[in-house]
């Protein structure tokens, strides 16, 4: 036993593989999030990478995807005895429902006061197959309201489309927003009995036990469909009776209360089979989705979950990875053999699920990591479409559960997307506010062409990225263009300088875009470095989305075990790798999001070591590529401005620096053109990527003269805890 079994409720099987991976202990995060997730909650998390954010998230799921196919395996879930007399315990949804639509705790009364919109919801079990079934619905306070029955496919505005009927108290039935008279109306204190027989395919209403006559002939085209009670209302009340206790009016002879419909042939949970059947697990339908921001995290979460599975079989859970640069066809026939558990990346995913070859009907848990990533891709609206797609209740009657991490809580569009998809989420926030930790020395270093002039007598310059090529250049005039050109130019000699001045022998190399990066590869590599030469000082590899998936994880590979000193890449691509011991940092740009610079530097200073991340920052204008076009980008010459209908921009980095600064709260500290970055305020000397040095003296203060006694206390408290887990669990 360890403590993610005993305290966290994690499986034997799932903690004896966190054992013997390391895992002792849980992390803040893990003992925060595990226990909310297990529980069936909503779970926003933020925290610093390396935290054990992955394991928070994989575990639980894990353990409930296990569980959920365990059960299916072993027909869990049905009723003993004669499933015929057996209550099924119908209710309305409180998933499947408007926002304004409010339901209390039984599940029996459903109010809505808004005055200006319909509001609507189903309940969590319909009818399906055969049989004639009825249920009640009474008015308890004034207002607008119609109840019928829909597919699970219909929309919650009952009654405007075809997979939806409903009576309405105005009197008049509805269907494909054909509204036409009905019946009577009804109002606050009439009960409305609502009637279906699927045997003839008719549905009907009663007013006060009078029944009203046949409204609909249901078309044949909607046979095997599942039909559910369903209520849309504008400032309304109504509750309903689906026949746990006594009707108020007894229904027509030959129809039962839909509660005691026969569970194993005629009742079906929202979505199951797509609507259509019984409870049925599709191949190609998982339980759940993992979308990350890169293929590299990915691959990283894909790993975790093979390791933490390693002890479950029978049944035996199946990960597939979705990420572009593979073979899809590989992809699609993981998919057909059976999945349950999907990782993915954006773009794949879409494709897969725009083609129908991935499922979202039986999706339990959808869950986004590094969110804010996602996010500042372009890809909200892509999450908004796959959230649309997925049931707000699942094949087996439980709610969508959402688990949603983010480098920061505080980003007004994680805010903003939480509330429009998540059901009231436990927040856990272990960064708080952005703030830089005192391990990391960060500075930035002003460049102005106009007073570093070196720019114009550079024999071997870097190839740039072409924004200014076909401007008529002059290397003799001060020109908007000509500066901008130069800050290209003097970022990358500022860059060498850094590298050789603190002989950098690990470093993370931010720039802009991904032709950014490669310029900067090939102008290290025309200085003798490269990927082959790892002994040179400008020994190099790159790390952006358009390199093949082979490469990038080589590439990753080579930096992690030192066979290069340097790291060139992207915002994108460097998002969530934890790569240990790394002592620098060159922002060769500063990041268009003021979020993004601490997440950048924060790749040093990790574990009480130090780090130093350099920014260079340009003092004057520069034009760089901003691609609005439908290519992203690809073989675009577009040099035009964005408001020219172009896809550049003239970028000003001073302003960034400002918004950063103001994030902050500090003024970043500035280093002369030298780069000489003074280290008086860590009280000593400074080793980068070792662990701070105290200056010591002759003098002995409190603290010194403690230290003994209070490391005595230390391992007496410790084999104290010790003795008492020996005893308890009898290791």
């Amino acid at each position: 036993m360890n403590a993610f079994e005993t305290e966290l409720g994690v499986m034997t099987e799932i903690a004896e593989a966190v054992n013997n991976m390391g895992w002792l202990l849980p992390t803040d995060i893990q003992s925060e999030a595990i226990p909310l997730i297990l529980g069936g909650g909503d779970v926003l998390m933020a925290a610093e990478t390396g935290s054990g954010k992955t394991g928070a998230f994989c575990l639980p799921v894990l353990q409930i995807v296990y569980e959920t196919l365990k059960d299916i395996q072993e027909h869990k879930g049905l009723p003993k005895g004669d499933s015929k007399s057996t209550p099924i315990g119908f209710k309305m949804s409180a998933y499947d429902r408007t926002p304004a639509m409010a339901i209390d705790p039984e599940g029996l009364l459903c109010q809505s006061r808004d005055q200006n919109q319909w509001h609507g919801c189903r309940s969590t079990k319909g009818v399906i197959n055969k049989g004639k079934y009825y249920y009640e619905a009474k008015v308890t306070d004034e207002g607008l309201c119609r109840v019928g029955w829909s597919t699970q496919d219909a929309v919650l505005d009952l009654g405007t489309d075809k997979l939806g009927f409903g009576f309405g108290g105005t009197g008049k039935k509805s269907n494909s927003k054909q509204f036409d008279n009905y019946g009577e109306p009804y109002g606050k204190d009439d009960v409305v009995g609502c009637y279906i027989d699927l045997d003839l395919m008719k549905l009907k209403w009663s007013k006060n036990g009078k029944d009203l006559g046949n409204a609909y002939d249901i078309p044949q085209a909607l046979k095997n469909y599942a039909f559910y009670p369903t209520v849309c209302m504008k400032n309304a009340e109504i509750k309903f009776n689906f026949g746990e206790t006594g009707f108020q009016h007894a229904p027509n002879e030959g129809y039962i209360g839909i509660a005691q419909v026969n569970k194993e042939f005629s009742v079906t949970s929202p979505k199951s089979s797509g609507g259509r059947g019984p409870i049925k697990r599709q191949n190609n339908a998982p339980l759940a989705l993992i979308i990350e921001p890169s293929k590299e995290l990915a691959e990283q979460t894909l790993r975790e979950i093979k390791n933490f599975k390693k002890n479950l079989s029978n049944p035996d859970i199946k990960e597939v990875l979705i990420v572009g640069g593979l073979p899809v066809k590989e992809q699609i026939q993981s998919i057909e053999n059976g999945v349950d558990i999907v990782v993915a990346t954006p773009g794949r995913l879409d494709d897969l699920i725009s083609t129908d070859r991935l499922s979202l009907d039986q999706v339990r848990f959808f869950i986004l990591d590094e969110v804010d990533g996602l996010i500042s891709q372009g890809h909200k609206d892509l999450i908004m479409k796959i959230h649309r797609k997925i049931p707000g209740v699942t094949f087996d009657g439980k709610r969508l559960q959402m688990i949603v991490c983010s480098a920061t809580l505080h980003n007004f569009e994680v805010k903003k997307l939480a509330d429009q998809i998540m059901h009231f989420p436990n927040w856990i926030d272990l960064k708080g506010q952005d703030s830089v930790p005192d391990t990391i020395h960060h500075c930035v270093c002003v460049i102005d062409p106009k007073m570093d002039t070196t720019w114009r007598t550079l024999k071997r310059r870097i190839q740039t990225d072409g924004v200014h090529a076909t401007d008529r250049l002059n290397y003799q005039t001060d020109s908007k263009e000509m500066l901008s050109e130069a800050i290209k130019i003097l970022k990358a000699e500022y860059c060498v300088k850094a590298i050789e001045k603190f002989k950098m022998d690990k470093a993370l190399v931010f720039c802009r875009t991904k032709l950014d990066c490669d310029n900067l590869e090939n102008y290290f590599i025309q200085l003798g470095g490269g990927p082959k030469n790892s002994g040179h000082q400008f020994s190099c590899v790159c790390l952006h989305s358009d390199r093949s998936p082979n490469e990038r994880t080589e590439n990753l590979e080579k930096f992690k075990q030192n066979k290069v000193r340097l790291l060139i890449c992207t915002d994108v691509a460097a998002r969530g790798l934890d790569i240990t011991g790394l002592p620098y940092v060159i922002n060769v740009t500063l990041p268009d999001e003021k979020q993004n610079y601490v997440h950048r530097i924060g790749r040093v200073g990790r574990a009480d070591r130090m780090g130093l991340a350099i920014s260079l920052v340009s003092k004057v204008q520069e034009k760089v590529w901003y691609h609005s076009c439908t290519s992203r980008g690809k073989n675009c010459h577009n040099r035009l401005l964005k408001e020219e209908g172009g896809c550049c921009i003239w970028y000003n980095e001073m302003n960034y620096l400002d918004e950063i600064e103001e994030h902050l709260g500090c003024t970043i500290a500035q280093v002369p053109a030298s780069l000489e970055v003074p280290v008086n305020e860590f009280d000593g000397k400074v080793v980068y990527g070792e662990k701070r040095q105290v200056k010591t003296t002759a003098f002995k203060g409190h603290v010194e003269l403690l230290a003994p006694s209070l490391k005595e206390l230390m391992d007496l408290e410790k084999r104290t805890q010790i003795n008492y887990l020996k005893m308890k669990f009898k290791i």
